[in-house]
């Protein structure tokens, strides 16, 4: 006798077959950009004077003291090309956000996310997976994170070398939540930009040691744009092994998605397409 042929769930088959979108998705978007390699390089050139500025001011502070906040330099710079990792990762899919909240409903163009036959938040990030800023990001945060590790003999446990990878996941999960709330929110304003740069400036805050601002600004970055998640509350454990807010990550990572999401849903249900 045959033995049954086993399906796969449902539930299955769709994550293989987004997975399947994704890889080729992202395949026709890196063949896009090799047609437009300048754009790629002023792009990649603007990205490389950011990260140096950010690091030549860091150097220029510890000139001058020898600690900030109690973290010495290479743990500033830790910090710095840790915030990196999840900000790229979530750069690398889901960059194609901004142009919700520019655009898409101030011109009625956001319709043909709804008649495609796929989930509507997928086929609005697939018009710009591996964003070249993304990979950028993730490399010079790599990069960072390698030589200040080994300046300052840093000796992970496998607790930490299991984790870490997760961190990065959850902080690029809270980045990308943050952004699609206020993308979301165009859905009732028609343009939503402005708020989306001010939350974007916002999360450059987290790039530094918390203990350096005032409590109101850390309360912020923390419970209500939880920026520390992504970078600071990480790399206290990755240093110094201090679990105190790490707890709070899963729940304030699934939060802020839950929240994202409801508002999305919410938009997606009052959004009327222009009569032409």
């Amino acid at each position: 006798m045959t033995p049954p042929v086993r399906t796969p769930p449902a539930a299955a088959r769709t994550l293989l077959r987004y997975a399947r979108l994704t890889w080729f998705l992202g395949g026709v978007g890196l063949h896009r950009l090799a047609a437009y390699r300048m754009d790629f390089l002023l792009g990649a050139g603007a990205f490389l004077v950011r990260v140096g500025i950010q690091t030549a001011v860091v150097g220029l502070v510890f000139r001058q003291v020898p600690a900030v906040g109690g973290w010495s330099y290479h743990e500033v710079l830790f910090l710095l090309g840790f915030s990196l990792l999840p900000r790229g990762l979530d750069h690398l899919f889901t960059d194609q956000l901004w142009e919700l909240g520019r655009k898409l409903v101030q011109r009625g163009e956001f319709y043909r996310y709804l008649i495609r036959p796929v989930n509507p938040l997928f086929s609005l990030l697939s018009e710009r997976f591996f964003h070249p800023d993304g990979l950028g990001e993730l490399v010079v945060g790599a990069a960072l994170v390698g030589y200040t590790g080994a300046e300052l003999g840093l000796s992970p446990t496998p607790a930490q070398w299991v984790l870490a990878p997760l961190l990065v996941l959850c902080g690029a999960l809270i980045h990308t939540a943050v952004k699609l709330l206020f993308a979301s929110l165009s859905f009732w304003t028609v343009t939503s930009l402005p708020s989306m740069y001010a939350a974007g400036q916002v999360s450059e805050f987290a790039a530094y040691p918390l203990d350096i601002y005032h409590p109101s600004l850390r309360g912020l970055l923390t419970w209500v744009l939880p920026f520390a998640f992504t970078a600071y509350v990480p790399s206290t454990y990755l240093l110094h092994g201090s679990a105190g807010l790490l707890g709070w990550l899963p729940v304030v990572t699934a939060g802020a998605l839950a929240l994202a999401l409801a508002v999305w849903r919410r938009g997606i249900d009052t959004y009327e397409m222009t009569g032409s």
